[in-house]
């Protein structure tokens, strides 16, 4: 069991693998380090959570583990208690169902409060499918927006694609967003349907997984190549007019 400490523990955001690979493949060592000394965790799921910090840890006591949900059911007025161990001296971990904390993750809310609680929180080094898209892009890491999923209905998908490139456009600004993964290859052939000829997309695909796949091509390219099914693989779109 980990020891409380004297002062206000401290809020660890911890990054969890992309996929089912091995987590010190792609985790720093000061991943497990952190898991070892907590046995309070924020979670999205509490099986996988659970499976990824035996993973981790083997040796841990899964017994001595308090976990707290969070995801789309919870109620927001029961987050501040997810804080309760840091103020009883305890360090508590965010962890994440794929990839770091508080990126495209729920977990930005408990981190809001932590600061308005004064806790101390502390990001540790982990794999981002957003930030490891981008790099491997081409495309521009220094102006560059996140904008989670695009509406489903069509002609709002349609329009909210015009939007993004006309902003890349104008600014210079790479557009990164995601799709539910059995609609990733709709996603696509509407890009491809949509955008201007001369615009670059880039497809990350499995990123950190063995069948990782990331190709960057303009739209023209694209529609010569033949692509690989996207069908239910995790990715991330990128577009840079």
């Amino acid at each position: 069991m980990a020891n409380r400490i004297e002062n206000q523990g401290k809020l660890y955001l911890i990054p969890t693998t992309l996929g089912d690979n091995e987590p010190l493949e792609v985790l720093p060592i000061s991943i497990k380090q952190a898991i070892e000394q907590i046995d309070h965790y924020i979670v999205e799921n509490e099986k996988t959570a659970r499976r990824f910090i035996k993973k981790i840890s083997p040796r841990k006591s899964q017994p001595d583990l308090h976990l707290s949900v969070l995801n789309k059911y919870t109620q927001i007025e029961e987050i501040p208690s997810f804080l309760q161990p840091c103020l009883e001296g305890f360090h508590t971990g965010i962890l994440s169902e794929a990839g770091c904390p508080g990126i495209a993750d729920p977990g930005a809310e408990v981190v809001k409060i932590a600061h308005e609680k004064n806790i101390q929180v502390v990001p540790l080094v982990g794999p981002s499918s957003i930030v490891l898209a981008l790099m491997a892009s081409g495309m521009n890491g220094q102006s560059f927006a996140f904008n989670g999923y695009l509406p489903i209905d069509a002609p709002e998908r349609k329009s909210a694609i015009k939007r993004l490139e006309k902003l890349s456009k104008d600014y210079g600004q790479s557009q990164l967003f995601i799709e539910t993964p059995y609609r990733n290859d709709k996603l696509f052939a509407e890009l491809l349907k949509t955008l201007h000829p001369n615009t670059r997309v880039c497809i990350a695909c499995d990123v950190t997984l063995p069948t990782e796949y990331i190709l960057t091509k303009t739209v023209a390219d694209w529609k010569r190549t033949k692509v690989e099914p996207l069908h239910k693989r995790p990715a991330i779109f990128i577009i840079q007019g």
